[in-house]
């Protein structure tokens, strides 16, 4: 399986949104991993695979049977909500025999982090 080219978010996305307006081209980046994030299914696929021990390291992750289980869906359906996942940069996946392995991309996490968090408050010049 080859791996995709995963994508990266420009180095100034990480300025949070309240402290200065976003460029375009980060918006459109952001965009797309926040939209990745806004199924049920997909939302809960991250939870999964980041409650997993083997999901928080990269490399190791957490068997697609394993995940399965947990939904109402047939197995397409969450191959596919993981194919979003990973082309938004939220996971990454390595196969190994029959099956195949997820892990939280820690990087990805971060930035998006970054982006929602409120900047600190400034002190008052002490005079």
């Amino acid at each position: 399986m080859s791996k995709q080219e995963l994508p990266v978010l420009a180095s100034g996305c990480c300025t949070p949104l309240v402290a200065e307006p976003i460029a375009q081209e980060d918006a459109g980046e952001l965009a797309r991993v926040f939209k990745a994030l806004g199924d049920p299914i997909r939302l809960r696929l991250l939870s999964l695979i980041g409650a997993h021990e083997g999901g928080r390291r990269v490399g190791d992750g957490v068997c697609v049977c394993e995940l399965t289980g947990a939904f109402d869906v047939t197995a397409p359906t969450i191959s596919h909500h993981l194919k979003v996942l990973r082309e938004a940069g939220l996971v990454d996946s390595e196969r190994r025999g029959t099956w195949v392995y997820y892990w939280i991309v820690p990087a990805t996490l971060k930035q998006l982090t970054d982006v929602l968090a409120l900047p600190e408050p400034q002190a008052p010049d002490a005079r």
